[in-house]
């Protein structure tokens, strides 16, 4: 009975421990606290906004909590949502069909997601580097394709992924919920989801252990990309058009719902499903700041304070354990 109880206990100190575990304490004593603090946070209608708010950030964590694992990083993720969704946008005003509508967009993220993994994988140049690049790149030719004008387009039966509703329950958040589940299983379950986290424990052994290192960056830089494309998919749904600037902003506040919901910037750590909680604690906080009218400059300040909060917690709990 004895060993039962220690083996119970030690469970519970294992999953306690664990870093996305702690953040869902502070989400939830945060939500406590807006709850008194204001009478319209647990209203459904406020709810709802705050999980369509944080979707897309939870969606694009998922893809960069793997390359994160990897030991890399994407930078241009918040571009490239807004570089789908405007090709998309343009794609639809020409008269195609919703259907190679749909390919077009989620086809394009694929391939500069690929792009971006080429450059890390083949040519050899830093994450960093190849993706900052990549970053300007897709928000230039989104300014070429709108000319610094909105695209309108008539919507369509792919506009539900932006704007539609199951029960109530917005159709982006029902893609949120799916793409983590899946990219739990595919992370914890699966030979791929694996060697991700071999490569970023260790690139030489991973090489010696057999596995092609160079497939797997590239695997999850479009992997990455395919899921910019759903971004930028219901971005467009939701506002019947797009603009050169959608995703401005969204790489920091993805590397920040993946840091905070326990993936390690060091690499070879952490796990997908935490990436919304990190997310849902960013949306939280951005929430808070409009229902007690704080002025917005804020929010930049309060995310570049968690995400340095977030890594070194993590280092120092690293150093820890070393």
């Amino acid at each position: 009975m004895s060993s039962k109880n220690t083996s119970f206990n030690n469970n519970i100190k294992a999953i306690l421990g664990r870093p996305e575990i702690s953040v869902l304490f502070a989400l939830l004593a945060i939500c406590v606290w807006l709850s008194i603090a204001s009478p319209y946070f647990l209203t459904a209608r406020n709810i709802v906004n705050v999980f369509r708010q944080f979707s897309l950030i939870a969606i694009l964590a998922v893809g960069q909590a793997l390359i994160i694992i990897t030991g890399g990083i994407d930078l241009s993720v918040g571009s490239l949502v807004g570089f789908t969704a405007c090709f998309g946008a343009m794609v639809a005003k020409s008269g195609a069909s919703p259907l190679l509508t749909l390919i077009a967009i989620l086809g394009m993220g694929a391939v500069v997601g690929l792009s971006n993994g080429l450059l890390v994988s083949k040519i050899g140049l830093p994450a960093f580097v190849a993706t900052l690049g990549m970053m300007s790149i897709t928000r230039g030719f989104s300014l070429l394709i709108t000319m610094g004008v909105p695209i309108h387009y008539n919507p369509t039966w792919i506009s539900v992924f932006g704007g539609g509703y199951i029960r109530n329950v917005p159709v982006s958040v029902l893609v949120m919920l799916i793409i983590v589940a899946i990219g739990y299983i595919f992370a914890n379950n699966t030979v791929p989801g694996r060697n991700v986290y071999a490569v970023g424990n260790s690139e030489k052994a991973a090489k010696l252990s057999g596995i092609q290192v160079e497939k797997v960056k590239i695997m999850v830089f479009t992997i990455t990309g395919f899921l910019a494309g759903i971004c930028g998919l219901i971005l467009m749904g939701q506002l019947e058009g797009a603009d050169a600037f959608y995703g401005n902003g969204y790489e920091l506040d993805v590397i920040a719902a993946a840091v905070i919901g326990g993936i390690s910037m060091s690499g070879g750590e952490g796990n997908p499903l935490g990436v919304i909680v990190g997310a849902a604690l960013m949306g939280v906080l951005k929430n808070a700041f409009v229902l007690l009218a704080v002025p917005g400059y804020w929010q930049t300040v309060v995310i570049g304070v968690v995400i340095i909060g977030a890594v070194s917690i993590d280092s120092l709990r690293r150093k820890g354990t070393a």
